[in-house]
């Protein structure tokens, strides 16, 4: 049976990690995960034809050679090397999570932190318990500072990532309506985020939180030094100066941070800009420098983009959706100036028992305003009574789109991830 110790003496040597022979790369040391649908190990010949230097199995069947490691399970296996690998470090790690905006929040501070830093952070949204690992993995001898996105569906997640990840400091952007299924209600995803400060509390560690939320104050408390921002009190206070096409920020007493103009669309992305100045400012990067890195990033991946077709514009923002994020944009949208306004909603994934009374809570708050069209998209709006058109799936949805003969028309284009509203798009 290998050690970890001897795992990570050959990680050394071959230090870069693979869970997917379809993204492997020749040198990479293969970890067969195994599944409920799946089983890596019947992969792990296939690695090492590929080009992996070596496979770690938990199956003695598909040993075949000293390039192949036997462990009891791969993918402990993989989270204890990344812990090993976390202790060789003593940098600053800092761990994001929260309901909302956690990975916009996550690129932007990596962004700032990136201008005067050698910066490590989460890949896309590798943020579960193979990805944290990973990203932890991918995390070089010269890294000054490394920025860890953390993402959950349910109590003592983030306390098994803080395990191996062990945070010198902590970011939770909100506690809202999401993975209400897993956590077990809003007080269950409070408490389920709030690992992450139990852990920052139990091991001096530093919070930085958005101060508009009297619930993180409180569960701060006790933690050896909390950096607070916010828009009207802290140690960094910000504004929307506007919001339309872009939000543009002002920061209180800061002539360099007086303007900060984003490609970001919409006045909830205003928690995620304060909190990346906020960090840039605690580590000591230049005031220009958090200026150029927020104002040079633009989002992608289906994140508040500003898309123009022709003579439309459309706001795409169908990365994932829970009735917090949810309301926020439908409200964000309908302060917009534009006249002809298109909603086009996907279904809100994970809500449990309250899942129908969270989508009626959507379908009265979309009829307070005015809209030249609502289409609302698979899911419990099914399940609703409304005026509104409905279809089972974002391909049909684009049907009708494409049908339509819209001209200088605003769309926002939302939903979770499990209905790939993008695809309307398409």
């Amino acid at each position: 049976m290998t050690t970890i110790e001897q795992l990570y003496s050959i990680y050394k040597e071959y230090p870069s990690v693979q869970t997917d022979t379809r993204k492997l790369q020749p040198g990479d040391i293969f970890f067969a995960l195994k599944g409920p649908s799946f089983d890596g190990n019947q992969f792990a010949q296939h690695a090492l034809d590929a080009g992996a230097a070596y496979a770690v199995v938990n199956d003695s069947t598909y040993v075949t050679g000293n390039r192949t490691l036997l462990v009891d399970d791969a993918l402990i296996a993989l989270q204890r090397l990344a812990k090993f690998h976390r202790k060789q470090f003593t940098i600053p790690f800092i761990a994001i999570t929260g309901s909302n905006g956690k990975t916009t929040t996550k690129e932007l501070i990596y962004t700032v932190l990136a201008k005067r830093y050698t910066t490590y952070t989460t890949q896309g949204n590798l943020n579960n318990h193979i990805g944290v690992p990973l990203t932890i993995l991918s995390v070089r001898p010269d890294a000054e500072i490394a920025v860890i996105e953390m993402g959950a569906n349910h109590q003592k997640e983030i306390e098994g990532y803080c395990d191996y990840t062990m945070p010198t400091h902590g970011l939770i952007t909100n506690c809202g309506k999401a993975h209400l299924e897993g956590f077990g209600g809003v007080e269950g995803v409070r408490k389920g985020k709030g690992e992450l400060f139990d852990y920052l509390r139990a091991h001096d560690g530093t919070a930085l939180i958005m101060n508009d939320y009297d619930y993180l104050t409180e569960m701060s408390k006790g933690i050896h030094v909390v950096f607070k921002y916010g828009t009207s009190k802290g140690d960094i206070v910000g504004t929307s100066i506007r919001s339309e096409p872009f939000l543009e920020v002002a920061v209180k007493g800061n002539e360099v941070l007086s303007l900060v103009e984003t490609k970001l669309v919409g006045d909830y992305n205003l928690p995620n800009v304060l909190a990346a100045i906020a960090v840039g400012k605690f580590f000591n990067v230049d005031d220009a420098d958090i200026k150029n890195a927020i104002e040079a990033y633009n989002p992608s991946n289906s994140r508040s983009q500003l898309i123009r077709i022709d003579d439309n514009e459309i706001i795409l923002d169908a990365y994932n959706a829970n009735p917090s994020s949810m309301k926020a944009a439908i409200e964000n949208f309908a302060k917009l100036a534009a006249t002809d306004k298109v909603l086009m909603l996907g279904a809100m994934a994970e809500l449990g028992i309250e899942s129908i009374e969270e989508h009626k809570g959507i379908v009265n708050l979309i009829g307070k305003y005015q809209w030249k069209d609502v289409v609302l998209v698979g899911g419990d709006f099914e399940k609703l009574t409304h005026p509104y058109h409905y279809f089972k799936n974002s391909i049909a949805a684009k049907e009708w789109l494409a049908a339509q003969d819209f001209h200088h028309t605003t769309l926002l284009v939302k939903g979770s991830r499990s209905v790939g509203m993008e695809k309307v798009l398409s």
